[in-house]
């Protein structure tokens, strides 16, 4: 199988590149003062969903020819780092509608593109993607979603859980089995037989409106199946996985650097006991650290992007690595900056606050941070002819070889 790096296809250039990251900016910045109330609401507004739609920014991973912004990996990367440094609800609508539109690209039909890529560029339809179950998290082979035939049709049953932009999405990309073998598959939420339960009070971003999701005997078209039956999981959802890893990656290092801003621009202006933070050497010493955490966890992200434009092969462990950095630094970093601001940390509506709950969800969700810390160290055991279960015989030929 061709790398996963092909999840972003040769794109077709804007002129003006620099153009799609000072419209991020400057999104970002029209909408900053009102992040921390979605967050108290627990919503993302229809609104700001149709300003950001209007932006095109939904689909700057997408080619032009398809509608999109036709973005380099390092330009969705920016993107996500400038949504996710206010709010990760609407970095998460960037990442689910870029999910499904990857997965199309790479695997989906030219009729199923033509027909579905567009919306999703400009935003006239908003996508979710569905894959965990009560019983199938890590381990997603373990799905009992079924897809069945029903002649011109095929009917999707079963259950979804923690479905970002699940209570509004008008798409939803489902991993389901059929005959035993993980087939996705494109239902429209509006079809007869899908039944919404909205989830509140989340740990963090908890303005992204997730839901359960049930499928009672959906029917959908069959020409809604994306790939040959079999290819579900292992080609259209890792297409799908790996771009969201890439986004959630950038996402964390906005959280990081908003973070580390705050908890700056607080230590300096500060006064306890006619002493400015700032002047406390442990102040000083943690901003420091975060300073170095910010800057990695950026640096590996933008070396995942190159390899990413490239099609290299290392692409998909570069992402991997990328974004366990990533979160890791948005976790360690919004931690200090709720130390540093001290009660305005915990206030409601709190920058750093919000992003303190929100990292931790990024250390779990696509790919928990014990499974790439698995995936990362097999990369470098099998270097060394390491394999899993193989004897030292085996693994000294390996070497050799």
């Amino acid at each position: 199988m061709r790398s996963l790096a092909g999840t972003f296809p040769a794109t077709e250039p804007m002129s003006d590149q620099a153009g799609i990251r000072a419209s991020a900016a400057a999104f970002a910045r029209s909408v900053r003062d009102r992040a921390g109330e979605w967050d108290i609401q627990g919503s993302l507004p229809v609104g700001v969903r149709k300003e950001l739609a209007a932006t095109r920014l939904l689909g700057v991973g997408i080619p032009a020819r398809h509608g999109g912004l036709g973005g380099s990996p390092e330009d969705l990367g920016e993107v996500a780092a400038s949504l996710g440094g206010v709010c990760s609800a609407l970095r998460g609508l960037l990442t689910v509608q870029g999910m499904v539109a990857a997965a199309l690209l790479r695997w989906g039909t030219c009729e199923q593109r033509e027909h579905w890529l567009p919306s999703l560029a400009a935003g006239a339809r908003f996508a979710a993607f569905a894959a965990t179950e009560s019983e199938a998290g890590t381990e997603l082979g373990a799905v009992r979603t079924t897809l069945e035939e029903d002649g011109d049709h095929v009917a999707v049953t079963g259950a979804k859980r923690w479905v970002t932009f699940g209570q509004t999405a008008d798409d939803v990309l489902v991993l389901a089995m059929a005959d035993g073998r993980p087939t996705a598959v494109l239902v429209e939420a509006d079809r007869p037989g899908v039944v919404r339960e909205p989830v509140a009070g989340q740990l963090g971003m908890r303005a992204a409106q997730i839901a359960h999701l049930r499928f009672d005997a959906v029917r959908v078209p069959r020409g809604n199946v994306v790939a040959p039956i079999g290819l579900g999981l292992s080609h259209v959802v890792a297409a799908a996985l790996d771009h969201g890893r890439f986004t959630v990656a950038w996402g964390c290092v906005g959280i990081a650097e908003a973070c580390l801003e705050a908890a700056a621009g607080h230590a300096a202006s500060r006064t306890q006991g006619g002493v400015r933070l700032a002047e406390h050497e442990l102040v000083r010493a943690g901003l420091a650290r975060s300073a170095v955490q910010t800057r990695a966890a950026r640096l590996l992200c933008l070396e995942a992007s190159r390899l990413r434009a490239k099609g290299s092969p290392e692409a998909v462990t570069a992402t991997i690595m990328a974004k366990y950095a990533a979160a890791q630094a948005a976790s360690s970093v919004s931690q200090g900056a709720v130390q540093t601001l001290g009660a305005a940390g915990c206030a409601p509506g709190s920058l750093a606050g919000r992003f303190f709950r929100d990292a931790k969800v990024m250390e779990i969700i696509e790919g928990s941070a014990h499974v790439a810390e698995l995936h990362m160290a097999d990369r470098l055991l099998r270097r060394h002819g390491f394999r899993q279960g193989a004897t030292p015989d085996t693994a000294a030929e390996e070497i050799a070889r």
